[in-house]
C-alpha cells in the first residue's frame, strides 16, 4: 500500500471539522477513491460508498426531498446493508460529478451533522454547470494530485530519517555527500519517467519494469482521451484532444510559451482558449503565467495573454514523448529544448503539487527568462531551472534588482551559496 499525505489530512479533518463536507477534487486514477476508502476502514464504525458512475441508478436517491432522513431512506432502498450510525458513519459520495443534487445535498448533510460526508470528483470544475446550488460554506474543498516526489521515495523504500536529512542540508545550505547526491539524482530521473500515477508506481515497486510503466501510462492517456470524448462540449472535443496531445510539442520548443498555432495552424485563443480550460478543471494541466514586471503580490502583474501548460504528472508527459525518452532520461543521455521543457514540467508537478501558484517572467524585448517565480517574505523569489550546466545570466540579472534579495539555480548541482544565488540540487525543491 502506498504511503500518502492525505491521509493525515483526512485524520486532520475529522478531528476539527465543524458541520462541513469534504470534497476531494483531482484528476481521476490519482488515487481519491482508495486513500478515502482505506481512512473510512480504520477510522469509522459503519462505511456507506455510494458510486454514481459504477451504479446510475442510485441518484435517484437525491430526487425530491433532500432532508438527511428522506436521504437515509432512499438511499437505504438501493444498498439495503447500508448501517447509518450517528457520529460513528463516513458516507462517501464518489465521482459526485455524475450526481449534481448529491453536491446540492452536501449543505444538509452538514446542517445535520450526524454523519461524516466526504465527496470526491475527476471532473468537477466541467460539470458546475449542472448543480443547481452549491453549498457555500458547509463543504471544504480540497485538490489532491497524484504522488509528488517524497511520496516516490517513501514508495521506493527510502527511510524519513533520509529524507529529514536532506531537508537539514536544504535549511542550513550545506553541501550533500557525493555519493548521497548521485543516489538522489537516479530516485529523481526514476520519478521523472514513472512519475507519481498509483497504478504506475505500484507497478514499478512491485516489477522494476520500466516497459510495464509505459503500459501503464498509455491506458491512462486513453482513459483521458476518452474522458474528453465523453464529458466535453461537443465543440471542445476535437479541440481540446489536440491541445492535450500538443503539450509535449510546446514544451520541446525553445520557446515553451503555449502557442496555439502549434495545436493547428493558424490556431488563435478564440478557438482553444474554452479547450484548455476543460483540461486544466478536469485537473490535467496546470497553467503557468507570465509576469509584467518581478514586484510582489505576483498576482497583480499576470499577463493573462501568455502563459505555458504543463502536464499534472511529469511521468505522463515523458510517455508521450515514446518509450525511448525514458532510456534517454535515465541514462541522462537527453540533450536539446525538449529536455529543458522536461525538466520545466518536472519543477512545475513539484510546485503545482505544493499548492504553489505558478508564474514565470520572460520579457518580450530580450533574452531574458525567468523560469518560475515564487515569493518569500513579500518578495519575488526568482528560479531557473538547468537541465544542463551552464551560466544562470538572467538569474544573475534579476538578483541585481531592487526587492529581490534571493533566487535560487536548481538542477544537476550540490548544494552552494553564491551571494544572493542559493544553488540546489533540483530534488530539493520537494523542501521549497
Amino acid at each position: 500500500m502506498l504511503k500518502r499525505k492525505y491521509t493525515e489530512y483526512l485524520k486532520q479533518w475529522k478531528a476539527t471539522k465543524q458541520k462541513e463536507c469534504l470534497l476531494v477534487c483531482g484528476a481521476r486514477q490519482i488515487g481519491k477513491t482508495f486513500i478515502i476508502e482505506d481512512f473510512a476502514r480504520n477510522n469509522y464504525e459503519s462505511f456507506v460508498e455510494l458510486n454514481f458512475e459504477q451504479f446510475p441508478a442510485l441518484k435517484s436517491a437525491f430526487d425530491g426531498e433532500l432532508t438527511v432522513a428522506e436521504m437515509i431512506k432512499r438511499i437505504s432502498v438501493f444498498i439495503p446493508s447500508a448501517r447509518f450510525i450517528p457520529h460513528k458513519t463516513l458516507i462517501f459520495f464518489d465521482e459526485i460529478q455524475s450526481c449534481p443534487q448529491a453536491r446540492t445535498s452536501l449543505k444538509f448533510w452538514a446542517l445535520d451533522d450526524s454523519y461524516d460526508v466526504i465527496a470526491s470528483g475527476s471532473l468537477l470544475g466541467v460539470n458546475y454547470k449542472a448543480v443547481s446550488s452549491f453549498p457555500v460554506g458547509y463543504e471544504r474543498q480540497v485538490n489532491m494530485y497524484s504522488l509528488d516526489f517524497e511520496e516516490y521515495l517513501w514508495a521506493v523504500g527510502l527511510s524519513d530519517d533520509v529524507i529529514s536529512s536532506l531537508r537539514e542540508h536544504f535549511i542550513n545550505r550545506s553541501k550533500i555527500d557525493d555519493a548521497i547526491h548521485i543516489k538522489m539524482m537516479e530516485y529523481l530521473r526514476e520519478y521523472m519517467v514513472v512519475g507519481g500515477m498509483p497504478a504506475v508506481v505500484s507497478q514499478f515497486v512491485a516489477t522494476k519494469n520500466f516497459g510495464i510503466v509505459q503500459q501503464e501510462q498509455e491506458k491512462i492517456i486513453a482513459a483521458y482521451l476518452n474522458d474528453i470524448a465523453k464529458y466535453a462540449e461537443s465543440a471542445d472535443r476535437v479541440k481540446a484532444r489536440g491541445c492535450f496531445l500538443s503539450v509535449p510539442r510546446q514544451l520541446a520548443k525553445d520557446n515553451t510559451k503555449f502557442q496555439y498555432s502549434v495545436v493547428e495552424h493558424n490556431g488563435t485563443a478564440r478557438k482553444f482558449g474554452n479547450s484548455l480550460d476543460w483540461l486544466r478543471d478536469a485537473g490535467i494541466v496546470a497553467y503557468c503565467y507570465n509576469l509584467s514586471t518581478l514586484q510582489f503580490p505576483l498576482s497583480a502583474y499576470v499577463r493573462d495573454d501568455q502563459f505555458r501548460i504543463y502536464l499534472t504528472d511529469i511521468g505522463l508527459l515523458v510517455s508521450m514523448y515514446g518509450f525511448e525518452m525514458k532510456a534517454a532520461l535515465l541514462t541522462d543521455a537527453l540533450s536539446g529544448p525538449a529536455k529543458g521543457g522536461i525538466f520545466e514540467n518536472l519543477m512545475a508537478d513539484i510546485l503545482h503539487k505544493k499548492k504553489l501558484p505558478l508564474y514565470f517572467y520572460k520579457k518580450d524585448d530580450s533574452s531574458m527568462e525567468i523560469e518560475f517565480v515564487l515569493t518569500q517574505d513579500a518578495k519575488p523569489l526568482p528560479i531557473e531551472v538547468k537541465s544542463k550546466k551552464g551560466r544562470t545570466q538572467s538569474l544573475n540579472t534579476a538578483l541585481t534588482w531592487s526587492g529581490i534579495e534571493q533566487g535560487y539555480k536548481f538542477g544537476n548541482y550540490n548544494v552552494g551559496v553564491d551571494g544572493k544565488k542559493v544553488t540546489m540540487p533540483i530534488y530539493m525543491a520537494m523542501f521549497l
